[in-house]
């Protein structure tokens, strides 16, 4: 089988999309893995056996309106070349992982009457996997979505290798406690800012790691010198697994991927949702991990207060060990589980 693997723009998107390709490879299968040609993609999928290939797509989601009617234009041309791309390669289904790069080859694959399935990393839909997902055999679902849609199935999101594997569970009861601190690769301006004045009213000895994205170091670092804070601050970690591994708990975003990732190691979090996410997901996100356990959400709305009170809570209790007791199995297999269930559908 040849199947053609779509997704592009962020890591939230692009690194469940290869996971997934990995096993249709890993099954003697053959995957067309369609972008839009950004350096994140280009650097992902570096080394990988798969045949690259690029569209020119935009959302248009709060764009104004002439980049909407931009981005519209673009549509056709996609479909177009999606189509001479199934032909020319044969390509027998795809699978969309959501961002409007899916829509010219979702529609392409409609036109040539070829099977369409989607993958949601969020707990709420996107605008793109919305409008797919009633013309989508199957759509396979990170998070647990209610809707009337009968073809939705539950795989949890497809991680790397990397996070599937749990520490050692190592129960902490010194007072010397590892935090690591994530806003993702472009780092969290809320956390940036606010964590080392809050830092500075935990009384007991806290260890931190601060990835605080690219160009933030030298304000990230002036501000717990301020706070009279030795923490390790970086722009960028290159193995962020090691860093769940070393750490007690999390504080960071919950975007989909971030907190899979996290949950899957057996580490617990303090989540604060970046509150101008679409539909608000990165909030149903963290509800979701706080509901089975493994974390607790702080709105920023809320105040520094609340998020002081919080991890006080955390560290003093000690929440952080019962999370650590825990790991969220939902996610380990998911990308075999999706691979192989379409190919068990398309060799019927």
């Amino acid at each position: 089988m040849k199947i053609l693997v779509s997704a592009a723009k962020t890591g939230g998107h692009i690194f469940p999309a290869i996971a997934v390709a990995d096993e249709f490879i890993k099954s003697g299968h053959d995957v067309v893995f369609l972008g839009g040609g950004e350096k994140i993609e280009r650097d992902a999928v570096s080394g990988k056996d798969f045949n690259y290939q690029t569209i020119k797509m935009n959302g248009f989601r709060g764009k104004n309106t002439v980049l909407k009617i931009k981005s519209l234009i673009l549509i056709p041309l996609g479909i177009i070349n999606v189509i001479n791309l199934i032909r020319k390669e044969k390509i027998d289904a795809m699978i969309g992982f959501g961002g409007f790069i899916t829509v010219p080859p979702a529609i392409a694959f409609k036109i040539m009457m070829k099977p369409i399935f989607t993958h949601e990393q969020n707990s709420i839909q996107g605008s793109a996997n919305r409008m797919l997902s009633k013309h989508s055999t199957f759509n396979f679902l990170g998070f647990p979505i209610k809707n009337n849609l009968k073809n939705n199935i539950f795989s949890g999101n497809p991680i790397r290798n990397v996070f599937s594997k749990k520490p050692a569970q190592d129960i902490n009861s010194s007072n010397d406690i590892n935090i690591y601190v994530t806003g993702g690769s472009q780092g969290a301006e809320y956390l940036n800012k606010n964590l080392p004045k809050v830092f500075g009213q935990i009384n007991c000895k806290i260890n931190i790691k601060h990835q605080c994205g690219v160009g933030k170091l030298s304000d990230v670092k002036t501000l717990y010198l301020e706070a009279n804070i030795d923490a390790e601050v970086q722009e960028f970690y290159k193995n962020p697994q090691s860093l769940i591994e070393w750490s007690d708990f999390v504080i960071t975003r919950s975007g989909a991927l971030s907190i899979s990732e996290i949950s899957s190691m057996g580490r617990g979090m303090v989540m604060v949702p970046l509150p101008s996410s679409i539909d608000n997901h990165q909030f149903y996100n963290a509800k979701y991990i706080e509901n089975i356990g493994m974390g607790i959400v702080h709105s920023q709305e809320n105040g520094l207060s609340d998020l002081e009170i919080k991890l006080s809570q955390v560290i003093d209790k000690q929440i952080y060990n019962d999370w650590k007791s825990k790991t969220n199995l939902e996610h380990l297999n998911a990308a075999s589980f999706i691979s192989s269930k379409i190919i068990e559908y398309l060799s019927k």
